[in-house]
């Protein structure tokens, strides 16, 4: 089937998710755009939601098709973000980061009530890794930083080379928070918690693209349907 019918088969599912009055977390990425264009449609049939948008791309997209926003200094705590994923493991751990909104999807997320993943069946995994981990890191000291990231790793039982992102320009990519990424080809994750409390402790990272207890529930649209997963 083509992807693009499997990420709006999900992203309808995870619509039924959303109840009058909710205040939500709008995630970045082609499967969370087809969810604001039917999130939309409920909006101008009369469905009172507000969102808090995790990328400026989300936000433009947003407010073209009229859905009410808001910002978490208006309103910190919120009832369910809806994100997408690069990689989700059966214990509902996740990579983000390939649209370059991890910090602030993860954020939003931290501030929600609940969280649901949803994507396309080729996101599903057995373990996590062979998606290159985003890690978001400040400019200063990036070299050092980038060392400590690949330490990092192999003390966490895997390895691999952590690469600058860049644009299509051929420049650096920059975060809307202004930050740099760097990509670890790590292939596999065996111990993601070990490798996210290291990669925390590094002063140069800003944010890592490993999602742990944060989604509750992923909604996987493959050829023969859309399933629920529920964290237990």
């Amino acid at each position: 089937m083509d992807p693009d019918v499997l990420k709006r088969q999900a992203a309808a599912r995870a619509l039924e998710f959303v109840q009058p009055g909710m205040r939500l977390g709008l995630g970045t990425g082609s499967t969370v755009r087809h969810f604001i264009e039917l999130l939309a449609e409920r909006v101008h049939a009369g469905l009172n939601v507000v969102g808090v948008p995790t990328s400026e791309v989300t936000r433009a997209d947003a407010q073209r098709l009229g859905v009410p926003l808001t910002t978490l200094e208006e309103t910190p705590e919120l009832d369910l973000t809806v994100d997408g994923a690069d990689e989700i493991a059966p214990d509902l751990s996740l990579i983000k980061g390939g649209g370059g909104a991890l910090l602030h999807e993860k954020i939003v997320a931290s501030a929600s009530a609940q969280m649901a993943v949803i994507a396309d069946e080729s996101k599903w995994v057995q373990t996590l890794g062979r998606f290159p981990l985003p890690i978001e890191v400040v400019s200063f000291g990036l070299a050092a930083t980038r060392r400590a990231v690949e330490k990092a790793a192999v003390a966490s039982g895997c390895s691999g080379a952590a690469q600058l992102r860049r644009g299509k320009d051929g420049h650096p990519f920059v975060t809307d928070g202004g930050h740099l990424i760097l990509d670890a080809t790590l292939e596999r994750i065996d111990d993601p918690r070990s490798l996210a409390a290291r990669l925390a402790g590094i002063p140069g990272v800003v944010e890592h693209g490993l999602f742990i207890d944060l989604a509750k529930t992923a909604v996987i649209s493959g050829p023969n349907g859309v399933r629920i997963v529920a964290r237990t």
